[in-house]
């Protein structure tokens, strides 16, 4: 039976998957006019403030990732520490955040073509439902292809956005004198009860860092390229988020109001400088978003490919493609669930779906950033490894989730976001069922994957031990 392509992502090309997977143009195109809107001219330094909460986080990841490289990562991670139970609930978390975050990615990338094509004064009266098909299949023939040819293109496309993106910056700056707003260095107006909730949704911005964790079968040295990657991506995304949020709300003349009201706060921007510059944005924003649902679609794929090669799901879900060596079967069901989603909710505005499909992907892996920060104390104790440091990191890292759990319902937010936490516990009540119904038809798949946990022993990130899933 074919396997993933072992020993074949270089530093770059993995780090690549996590950057591209939270799309960091995305924040300042949609996202940084909630966060603006709420903390004003504290906006930037909620950025700040989250980057850190992130890195916390990565760490526990990175310690996990350390000493488990595997395509399954978040699952393995987990069950090797609290047992398969966990494990499974955290993949069927992890599935939810990653097929969601593709449904919003395809949708703002057809929504922000839209925009270019007004832009450049084409006008098409072309379907949704259509540009999402003709995105999700460009998605999923990127994906399908080998892993290194789709992160080697997602790698251009994203340098190539963040790039348009500082430059529109650069000239939006460049209109204020290249002067730093006082304001904003000195937080006036700023309130707690405003920054507070930002944090929040500011994390929702750095949601897919983690997932370089996925190609621990694929990469070089996993025990130590895969813990840098995630960890400097969160680097490399919050200075980004925090560089261009500061520029956004100068642009905005620091009326937090106005920002808020915005639905594409940059673009709005830029349009009252120039055309062309709009056009940057819109170009930037498109290819961001594209290459992110990519990103994304390979964290789908590998995490649907362990559980099928552990008979969670069916068996053919753990093949992997002859010649491309990738799950292209879990791929393909990835893409196909997406695009009936999108289908399903076309006639809908595109920004109401981003906001609704990006908010309940955050709970897959809210859920799963807080069970790694949980189990990173813990199997470094049992390795006899851990310091007073690696628990503090570890508490601190999941009170930061629970937070931001407790975030999402109080104060209640918004119809329908009320109901998307509730939503979010039946879709896991569901995984739990699941599990238990397996358990009892089929109890040699859990008996399977204990035996194969228990029967293994943890690296110690010199000499990784050769895994399948």
């Amino acid at each position: 039976m074919s396997e993933l392509r072992s020993n074949h992502l270089s530093f770059l090309e993995t780090l690549t998957q996590s950057v591209a997977s939270l799309s960091p143009t995305f924040t300042p195109a949609i996202a940084v006019a909630v966060v603006g809107g709420m903390a004003g001219t504290a906006a930037w330094f909620v950025y700040v403030v989250a980057t850190v909460m992130l890195i916390i986080v990565g760490l526990n990841i990175a310690k996990l990732a350390k000493r488990i490289p595997a395509a399954g990562s978040f699952f393995l991670y987990v069950s090797r520490t609290l047992g398969p139970s966990y494990g499974l609930t955290t993949a069927w978390a992890m599935l939810l955040g990653y097929l969601m975050t593709v449904v919003a990615l395809v949708v703002a990338t057809a929504m922000f073509f839209q925009d270019f094509l007004a832009g450049i004064g084409i006008s098409l009266a072309i379907p949704n439902v259509v540009l999402y098909f003709v995105v999700s299949v460009l998605v999923w023939i990127f994906a399908y292809r080998d892993i290194k040819f789709s992160l080697q293109m997602a790698l251009v496309l994203e340098s190539i956005s963040m790039a348009l993106i500082l430059i529109v910056c650069f000239i939006i700056w460049g209109e204020h004198g290249f002067a730093l707003d006082p304001k904003q260095v000195h937080l006036e107006g700023a309130t707690f009860s405003g920054a507070a909730p930002a944090i929040v949704f500011a994390i929702f911005s750095y949601v897919g860092f983690e997932s370089a964790a996925t190609l621990g079968k694929e990469t070089r040295n996993p025990t130590v390229i895969i813990p840098r990657a995630v960890v400097a991506s969160v680097v490399i995304a919050g200075t980004f988020f925090t560089i261009t949020t500061f520029i956004t709300v100068m642009g905005f003349g620091d009326d937090a109001e106005k920002l808020g009201m915005s639905a594409k706060p940059l673009s709005d921007i830029s349009s009252g400088i120039s055309a062309t510059v709009a056009t940057l944005v819109y170009v930037g924003a498109i290819i961001s978003c594209f290459s992110c649902a990519l990103g994304q679609l390979n964290g789908f794929g590998r995490t649907l490919f362990s559980l099928g090669r552990y008979q969670f799901v069916h068996t053919s879900m753990g093949l992997v493609h002859t010649e491309h060596r990738t799950p292209h079967l879990a791929l393909t069901v990835g893409s196909v669930i997406a695009f009936i989603i999108m289908a399903a909710v076309s006639k809908q505005a595109e920004t109401d779906l981003i906001g609704y499909f990006g908010t309940i992907a955050t709970f897959g892996f809210l859920f799963c950033y807080l069970l790694c920060s949980v189990c990173a104390p813990i199997m470094l104790k049992r390795l006899n490894a851990m310091t007073a440091m690696d628990l503090v990191i570890g508490a601190a890292g999941a009170v930061a989730m629970v937070l931001a759990f407790v975030g999402s319902v109080y104060p209640v937010p918004d119809y329908p976001y009320n109901y998307f936490p509730y939503g979010f516990v039946v879709y896991m009540i569901i995984g739990v069922l699941w599990f238990l119904v397996l358990r009892n038809r089929m109890p040699q798949v859990l008996l399977g994957i204990e035996h194969d946990l228990e029967s293994t022993t943890m690296t110690t990130g010199k000499n990784p031990r050769e895994v399948t899933a």
